[in-house]
């Protein structure tokens, strides 16, 4: 993919998400485009991982089905990270 099929996959599934996720709100554009982006590894990993049974990063297409992998992801990255910062949970 190139850097503009990226930054377009991180905006909408990052805006997707913190709409998803209350906790995930507050950062600008920048941070829904990092979240967006993050969230495409990891769900691209995880559906390659449960597809493949093999562990490679690999990041989500700009397809609706891609999207909604790099949503689910951005999601999963969202509560690790306020899990790791005692703000789920606590």
């Amino acid at each position: 993919m190139t850097l503009v099929t990226w930054i377009i996959l991180g905006l909408i599934a990052g805006a997707i998400a913190k709409a998803l996720d209350p906790a995930a709100r507050g950062s600008g554009i920048l941070g829904t485009l990092f979240l967006g982006i993050i969230g495409a590894f990891v769900g691209g990993t995880l559906a390659n991982f449960i597809t493949t049974g093999k562990f490679v990063l690999v990041g989500s297409t700009l397809t609706p089905s891609g999207v909604f992998i790099a949503v689910i992801g951005a999601v999963i990255a969202v509560f690790v990270w306020h899990r790791m910062n005692g703000r789920y949970f606590s």
